[in-house]
């Protein structure tokens, strides 16, 4: 039986989705409370795995058993073995011919900037700080060219092993409410890092240090080295992951999980 889930983390205490041997990892957190309501070994798949310091509002994980057990003991039974960091949001069994990776169409991506000249403090690790006024408008205006399918290599990481920098970026959209900016991005897939210089670059707009055309002239570098600074993982959210409607899969609201 496969097993689908949403899974809710502040990734603020964690070395990352995937499991490491120096440090804890959500997955490795995971992978241990459903094994304590299997009373087996479990091993999941997430659609995305996210760096050291990045949250999600709904990872989507599936994993194999042949243990029987209701959607409602695979959700709280793996809630109550869980660190307060990390929640089951939902499960429901699915067809095998689901893969929570290699299934997904889109994936969505917030990256929240806390705007003031005064840090942060209990937004602090669940926002990015700068301490400049960032124009949203200019910010919006750089976005655009990154929109539609493009290669990406100077946004991406030195280190990213992605075989190809091509990606599809389907919406791209700067809003302000108050003092919090957020960046909302979905694409077909991500680099490693893409988001993050992403937002680097957009920031550096915003605050004047650049003019409106750098977006598309660091796009047009194809050189990681001339892109402008990886932004700070703290305020990054992975808020959902798009899958054909065959799978059926719950939806989840977002509202509430990250303003």
């Amino acid at each position: 039986m496969r097993i689908a889930l949403g899974v809710e983390y502040d990734g603020s205490a964690f070395c990352g989705w995937q499991f490491q041997d120096h440090s804890p990892s959500v997955q490795e957190a995971v992978e241990k409370a459903l094994s304590s309501v299997a009373n087996e070994s479990v091993r999941v798949i997430c659609a995305g795995r996210t760096d050291t310091g990045v949250h999600a509002s709904e990872q989507v994980i599936h994993f194999d058993t042949e243990v029987e057990r209701s959607t409602r003991s695979w959700v709280y039974g793996a809630n109550s073995n869980l660190p307060d960091e990390v929640a089951v949001l939902w499960a429901t069994p699915i067809s095998e011919e689901f893969h929570a990776r290699f299934s997904a169409v889109r994936r969505r991506y917030r990256y929240v900037i806390y705007s003031r000249n005064v840090r942060p403090t209990f937004l602090a690790g669940r926002t990015t700080w700068d301490y400049r006024a960032l124009d949203v408008m200019r910010m919006t205006e750089a976005a655009q060219y990154l929109v539609g399918e493009h290669d990406f290599s100077s946004y991406r990481a030195i280190g990213c092993q992605a075989r190809s920098p091509v990606r599809t970026i389907h919406q791209l959209e700067v809003t302000r409410k108050n003092e919090l900016i957020f960046i909302d991005i979905e694409a077909n897939a991500f680099l490693h890092h893409m988001v993050r210089n992403i937002a680097g670059v957009l920031m550096a707009i915003g605050a004047g240090e650049r003019p409106v055309e750098w977006a598309r002239e660091v796009l047009a570098f194809r050189d990681r080295t001339l892109g402008g600074v990886t932004a700070s993982p703290s305020g990054l959210y992975l808020t959902g992951v798009t899958y054909s409607a065959i799978f059926e899969l719950p939806q989840v609201q977002q509202s509430s999980a990250i303003w």
